[in-house]
């Protein structure tokens, strides 16, 4: 028997093996949509006006959004998600209105978040429909995020100025680690256009971010502020994290899968090294919980680990968990471990993880949580914000881990079959 052909086999066996459910972990994907389709039908019903975009609950009610922010693309996502697994018109037709209202921020440049806008909502409308429209659309985001690129600093600004914690160091120049996400946005727009610049771009910056957002041990900043004349760096920061020299866990989270989506666009192995070494650096940390949903922050109380925020311990006797920055790394550690000889680790990892999120701790009883999918979850606990509440964005990252996850699971039956 050819060798190779028989690693696989054995390969595609344990993996057949290893996802065989236990009572906790059955039917994962079932359950986790059968959860999404009550909850989001219901938020439907209570909130059907297109343009107020469901964010988080705030006093107890639900908080919507009205085009102002950085998470409007993510609900017409989820509904995106929802039609590709259902195969239902009904949330085609609603996935089309919810994501259509977001045109007009195809033109939008004064922040970089027009990828998670555009390409979590127009992105999978292309993908799933093929309007041509939609393609359009998506090209003209990409010349907007463009506009935000500096040759100089050789990455895209983030924010606009603004001041760090201690409120004496400026931000002039800010780029977070976050921004690794928008750059698929970029990719596509080269892939449809044939146009290298945004390749070119979204290859620069994630060079530049992959010299300066990380320490040896590939923890990651989370804000890098640079001199927009020189390309010096000034400052390596955070605004959402613990300390300057913490590790974020949704920007860690933000970093494994941006890193992963670029060498998936480039196949680049240098791409791939960060993705492994930071993916790694999660897996490895012993301060990850037993189920693998981190803390907000890897270091937060630690010692060593001081912050420029007004902190206050007691409000914590209990460290919050990130639900949010599990689902981004669940789909993350998925989608990585097609691209390494063995990806058994990032496949067990986010296995999981995703058990973990499917379970009544994580995942809500239909009719709870204002009809979002899962609790406990973290905004910014140094802005006091979105504190133990769930959030749009761990919700898509959610259902796209499920797709993946239904997705591997099918690819290897299929290869079993074929032997």
């Amino acid at each position: 028997m050819n060798m190779k052909k028989y690693g696989l086999m054995a390969f595609t066996c344990f993996f057949l093996f290893s996802c065989q459910p236990q009572d906790a972990k059955k039917n994962i994907v079932e359950h986790g949509f059968r959860i999404a389709e009550e909850q989001l039908s219901a938020q439907l019903k209570e909130n059907p006006e297109p343009g107020k975009y469901p964010r988080t609950i705030k006093d107890g009610k639900l908080y919507t959004t009205r085009m102002n922010d950085w998470t409007e693309g993510f609900y017409p996502g989820c509904l995106w998600y929802l039609y590709e697994y259902t195969g239902e018109d009904l949330w085609k037709q609603a996935a089309i209105q919810w994501t259509e209202t977001l045109e007009p921020l195809k033109k939008l440049t004064n922040h970089h978040d027009i990828g998670f806008l555009m390409y979590c909502s127009f992105g999978n409308a292309y993908r799933l429909t093929g309007n041509e429209r939609y393609k359009d659309i998506l090209i003209e985001s990409a010349r907007s995020l463009c506009t935000r690129f500096n040759e100089k600093t050789g990455c895209i600004e983030s924010w606009n100025y603004r001041k760090a914690w201690n409120g004496k160091d400026e931000w002039f120049y800010p780029v977070i680690i976050d921004n690794m996400m928008n750059l698929e946005l970029l990719y596509f727009a080269t892939r449809m256009t044939g146009d290298t610049i945004y390749a070119h771009i979204a290859n620069t910056h994630a060079m530049t971010t992959a010299r300066n957002h990380f320490r040896q041990d590939y923890s990651s900043y989370h804000v890098v502020d640079y001199d927009e004349q020189t390309g010096q760096v000034l400052h390596q920061a955070t605004c959402q994290g613990f300390s300057d020299n913490s590790t974020w866990a949704r920007g860690q989270a933000w970093a494994i899968y941006g890193y992963t989506m670029a060498y998936r666009e480039t196949r680049n192995p240098y791409y791939l090294q960060m993705a492994c070494h930071t993916a790694d650096f999660w897996l490895n940390h012993p301060n990850l919980p037993e189920d693998g949903v981190p803390y907000w922050d890897f270091n937060a109380g630690q010692d060593g680990y001081v912050p420029d925020w007004k902190y206050a311990p007691q409000r914590f006797p209990t460290i919050p968990r990130d639900a949010s920055a599990a689902a981004i790394a669940a789909s993350a550690f998925l989608e990585l471990s097609d691209y390494v000889e063995n990806g058994s680790k990032y496949w067990t990892a986010a296995e999981h993880i995703l058990s973990s999120l499917t379970s009544s701790e994580y995942l809500a009883q239909p009719g709870t949580n204002c009809n979002f999918l899962l609790k406990h979850c973290v905004g910014s606990i140094p802005h006091g914000n979105e504190i133990d509440v769930p959030l749009v964005y761990a919700d898509y990252y959610y259902l796209e881990a499920l797709l993946r996850y239904r997705a591997k699971q099918e690819s290897a039956h299929r290869q079993l079959a074929s032997y």
